[in-house]
């Protein structure tokens, strides 16, 4: 087939010359274990790209075991890794991916571009159907390009592509075909730095590394993600030296590993906002129907006393679920704590002692910002009782629509906000009970809107309309609080802007390596 790279104008041709390349022949061998006390059960649904769910979680696992044709690196969002470089045409409606040569998978097949069509064709989570209804066709001119062409100019298709989706994290399509997708959640292979080695349900998972990894050979010959749920038992085993790196450890916990000799917090606002969904705000027989309650649970949360309590005063109070650092972020005004507005907000609306509201439902790894927003509600009169559902259960309810009464929302996932709104706010999105026409009117006006101004005025437009008529009641954009133990020399948190959690899992390293 006749090469059409003429036809291509480069909008962002990079050869990722890094220094970890150049060096990679020459570093020593993998070395030593590290272990990480993680906050959730992992689940095998976390295994596979193709379930992303449009949260920050499935990351964690990605990291190690897969690689993505694009994907956030230190220094840069949108960084070639599968791909050396792309490029998309003029009129915006033709991409193409120049793969990189000699890359492998765990068992030793090349990675090529049939598994780039076939990853992004299986992949099912969040925003799939966006995704894909931009897409015209797929086309593999050789083992090494793909090309991507779009139905319309699309300014948002590289933002779901590589960042707020996993179509981009790549799979061998011959042994997923073999195997099936059940059959592959329990023995993954990707292209990633560390291979599979055992899962243990509720318990463990265990990758060693892959020293054929193209970016560099990692350090740390093994790593193990070990679910301990309990925040207290995860302090306690980064104190004894059973883990060197824990996540989630809040309050007087994180105060007491601040103060304990070897051990280090480390604080790191990401893009993870937290808010409270009121689902049944579009039913004419809920009080939720009434903004005046939507405003009066919005006053009755002090937010700054549970961020000082919980978070150290880390996490910051931004009154939206698009994140600030995110492009296209529109600043909206707060609400002051304010108990006797809430009540006098909640009698005009005709319950003047009152009433009960059912359960509030979250991610029990999230609780400790469930239990202070629920006392607060209480105290205002919103009746509510606190449910509390394991990670992959809780979003699974969440976009399945089984989950009735207030949602407390949160992602930390990649993207602007247009991919925040689509997935929680827009009719259609994974995480949408209900809409608003003036709202999807204009998100489905900036999709299709060229000019960078006029997109950015329908966006802070609709989070403007947010605002106004109080369809959530947002916390704040929160502030990860992990510890280190002294093996750590680099626990990778915070290299990749935005991120959560340690990564590039190739970069960690214990000290004397």
């Amino acid at each position: 087939m006749r090469s059409v790279r003429g036809l291509f104008v480069p909008f962002l041709v990079l050869a990722l010359l890094m220094s970890a390349v150049s060096s990679s022949g020459a570093s020593e061998a993998p070395a030593g274990q590290m272990t990480w006390a993680v906050h959730i059960s992992l689940a095998p649904t976390w295994f596979d790209p193709a379930e992303t769910s449009g949260i920050i979680t499935p990351f964690m696992v990605l990291y190690a075991l897969h690689d993505a044709v694009l994907k956030p690196l230190p220094g840069q969002l949108m960084t070639p890794s599968l791909a050396e470089s792309w490029s998309m045409s003029p009129d915006g409606l033709v991409y193409e991916f120049v793969l990189r040569k000699g890359v492998k998978f765990h068992n030793g097949e090349p990675v090529t571009a049939e598994d780039v069509k076939f990853s992004f064709e299986r992949y099912r989570g969040a925003s799939a159907k966006p995704l894909k209804d931009s897409v015209a066709t797929i086309e593999t001119p050789d083992p090494g390009r793909v090309r991507i062409r779009l139905k319309r100019a699309w300014p948002d298709f590289m933002t779901f592509y590589a960042g707020a989706t996993g179509a981009s994290w790549i799979v061998p399509k011959k042994y997923v075909e073999k195997l099936g997708d059940e059959g592959f959640k329990k023995a993954p292979i990707g292209a990633g730095p560390y291979r599979f080695v055992s899962y243990s349900p509720g318990i463990e998972l265990v990758v060693e590394a892959f020293d054929q990894y193209w970016r560099k050979t990692p350090s740390v010959k093994r790593l193990v993600l070990k679910s301990i749920p309990d925040e207290a038992t995860r302090l306690a085993a980064l104190k004894r030296g059973e883990v060197d790196i824990a996540y989630g450890i809040r309050g007087a916990l994180a105060e007491e590993l601040r103060r304990t000799p070897g051990l280090t917090l480390k604080p790191n606002v990401g893009q993870a906002t937290f808010w409270v969904n009121f689902p049944d705000q579009w039913d004419a027989k809920s009080p939720w129907h009434d903004r005046r309650v939507r405003l009066a649970a919005n006053y009755a949360i002090d937010r700054q006393a549970i961020n000082q309590a919980d978070a150290l005063g880390y996490s910051k109070i931004t009154w939206s679920i698009v994140p600030s650092s995110f492009e296209f972020y529109w600043q909206p005004p707060g609400y002051s704590y304010d108990p006797v507005k809430a009540k006098q907000l909640l009698a005009e609306a005709g319950y003047p002692n009152g009433f009960d509201a059912g359960d509030y439902f979250c991610d029990a790894a999230i609780t400790y910002v469930g239990e202070p927003v629920v006392n607060y509600l209480n105290s205002a009169g919103i009746r509510v009782k606190l449910r509390p559902i394991e990670r992959a259960a809780f979003f699974r309810g969440w976009s399945e629509k089984k989950l009735k009464g207030l949602i407390q929302g949160g992602s930390g996932a990649f993207g602007n906000a247009a991919t925040r709104i689509e997935a929680f706010i827009a009719a259609g999105g994974t995480y949408v009970s209900g809409s608003y026409k003036d709202i999807d009117g204009l998100f489905l006006e900036q999709a299709n809107e060229l000019d960078a101004r006029r997109r950015e005025a329908a966006l802070h437009r609709i989070q403007q309309l947010i605002h106004e008529k109080a369809m959530i009641a947002p916390i704040w954009l929160n502030a990860g609080l992990s510890g280190s133990g002294p093996r750590v020399e680099e626990a990778g948190i915070g290299l990749i802007a935005g991120y959560a959690f340690s990564a590039p899992y190739e970069d960690v390293r214990l000290k004397g390596k």
